[in-house]
Order: structure tokens, then sequence, then C-alpha cells
């Protein structure tokens, strides 16, 4: 690669680092073309970019950025993978690939500018998707409206069935 293409490609790089939400490093060191076109696959599926870049153009488009913070870990063969919304899919997914395919690892990732090491990619891939969350979340506000119409449901049937009591105990008397 000459150097204009190097340039340009550490400042395309620089703003889609800019806008991610999260990026993962991973060492793939010892794969086959079949198990980075899988991974390239699993990843495209939820929105994530996967892509092979060398680490001195990696610095160079980590500067100004929140990669900054996992620069440290710019050593040795290193693939990004890049998330722009969601960031407990993309680290279930490589943690998912990581068990199918033995010599894939993981190094680092950042979400926001907070550097997370193998054990916390660990607990956010062990998280429940965004979705799951939203209608946990969702159920839980719904569950509020409903116990207070049975509440007050209950109010009002108790009122009934004491004026029923007064009424048949007047009719008796």
């Amino acid at each position: 690669m000459d150097r204009n293409k190097k340039e340009t490609f550490v400042t395309e790089m620089n703003g889609r680092l800019k806008k991610a939400q999260a990026t993962f490093l991973v060492d793939y060191q010892g794969l086959d073309m079949l198990a980075m076109d899988k991974i390239r696959s699993e990843l495209r599926k939820i929105d994530v970019e996967f892509q092979v870049v060398k680490n001195r153009l990696l610095k160079l488009a980590s500067q100004d950025t929140d990669n900054k913070s996992i620069e440290n870990y710019f050593i040795g063969p290193c693939a990004i993978a890049i998330t722009y919304s969601d960031v407990v899919s993309p680290a279930k997914a490589l943690m998912n690939l990581t068990k199918e395919i033995k010599t894939l690892g993981i190094k680092a990732g950042q979400i926001s500018g907070k550097p997370m090491d193998v054990d916390d990619i660990k607990r956010l891939a062990s998280l429940p998707s965004r979705e799951q969350l939203l209608a946990q979340v969702l159920s839980a506000m719904q569950a509020v409206p409903t116990s207070m119409v049975r509440v007050l449901n209950g109010i009002i049937l108790k009122l009934l069935f004491l004026l029923k009591a007064i009424e048949s105990q007047k009719s008796n008397a």
C-alpha cells in the first residue's frame, strides 16, 4: 500500500472509530480463510464491521477516539470488530465464535472509551440482548397499571358487597 492509500485508510478508519459505540480487538493468528469467512458472516448478520488492520495504522487511526484507551493491546496480529449500535450482540457473537473456533482469541474491547478485558467482555456477553431488556422493562411498566386497576376493582367490589349486605339486612328487619 502506498503512502496516499495509507493516509486515506487512516482517515476513513478514524472517522469510523469516532462513530463507533464499541470496538473489540481479536487475535486471528492461526485462522484459515474458512474460519475468517465464518467470523465475518456471523458479525455481518448483526451489523458489525470486522477488519484485519496493521497495528501501526490502527494506532494512527485511533488518535482522538475512544480506542486510545486500548492502544496497549495493539500487539501481534489484530483484527477489529466495530459496532455502531448494540454492544451486547457483538460480544455474544464473538464469545460464541471463540467456543466454535478454538484458535480465535479476544484481546480487549472498549465501550465509549472504557477499556474492557476478556473477563469484562464475558460478563457483557452474559447480559440479555437489547430486545430482551426492553421487553423486561415494558412488562415491568405494564404491571404497575394492571395492579392498580386490580386494587381499584377490589375496592369497588367490597363497596358493592357492603351495600348488598346492608340491603339484605334492612329487608330482613
